[in-house]
């Protein structure tokens, strides 16, 4: 029991110096972007070279505001990998831009999909609209399980496309497509299913009883439905042999996305 604690201690600290890695490299990768030396970028974040150089090294995180600033030097669209890491999503963005400036927003465009078949009946039928959505190459675990260690969904590269109707995806610019790995959300969602997901909608406030993609740097993306109750916020699997998962403010858990819908027996 010794030996099998210490391992697993010994693949956390793994997990940890490759975020860290990650991180130390994306921002040594921008600094060459920018072809600037450390002491330049440091000039212009307002910080010593010392301190970009631990960051580089990856001796010292970022804080919260050095990474918007970060953020604002990659620009788009890789700003979101710096601003995701100093706690902002896409979701707080929408809540504060006025509607006007929503609207500026790039959102997937619509097809017109016209019913199968020929003739005067076919063609009298109404049009669908059809949205295209991006089937991520990312797997979400359930209870008890592990998914893959993404912070969120976005820069997550697309495996293939598909279409869905226009009225299943309230945020179409924000919908995509992941598969979901585990048992304990049987028998609603599958081993194998694929869930569509809504990166837009990540308030708890309007999330009870709702099932979420979550996501934490030990055990990755997960899906569980999110229960919330006067002092604390719960995750449960829909198979109650899983325990449930408070979300303290030490827990390291944060929601990702709402789902929207699923596909069963998907190949």
């Amino acid at each position: 029991m010794i030996f099998a604690g210490r391992g697993e201690t010994m693949v956390k600290r793994q997990n940890k110096e490759r975020v860290t890695r990650e991180w130390a490299q994306q921002i040594r990768e921008l600094r060459q972007r920018l072809r600037v030396s450390q002491g330049d970028l440091a000039r212009s974040l307002d910080c010593s070279a010392m301190t970009v150089s631990r960051w580089e090294n990856g001796q010292l995180a970022p804080t919260a505001r050095y990474y918007i600033e970060l953020g604002k030097l990659a620009g788009k669209p890789d700003c979101w990998i710096y601003w995701e890491k100093a706690g902002l999503q896409s979701s707080d963005v929408l809540r504060v831009l006025p509607e006007r400036e929503r609207r500026r927003l790039p959102a997937q465009p619509t097809l017109d999909l016209a019913e199968a078949g020929s003739g005067s009946k076919a063609q009298a039928q109404p049009r669908s609209k059809i949205v295209p959505i991006p089937v991520l190459l990312a797997v979400a675990g359930t209870h008890g399980g592990e998914g893959d260690r993404r912070q969120s969904l976005n820069h997550i590269p697309a495996k293939e496309i598909m279409g869905a109707p226009l009225e299943w995806c309230p945020n179409p610019g924000y919908t995509s497509l992941l598969r979901v790995r585990g048992h304990s959300m049987e028998p609603l969602i599958h081993d194998g299913d694929i869930a569509a997901v809504d990166s837009s909608q990540t308030d708890r406030s309007d999330l009870d009883g709702k099932i979420v993609i979550v996501t934490s740097e030990e055990r990755g993306l997960c899906v569980s439905r999110l229960r919330r109750y006067p002092k604390f916020d719960v995750l449960e699997s829909e198979n109650r042999e899983y325990e449930a998962v408070v979300l303290g403010k030490t827990a390291g858990w944060h929601i990702v996305a709402r789902v929207l819908w699923w596909i069963s027996a998907a190949p």
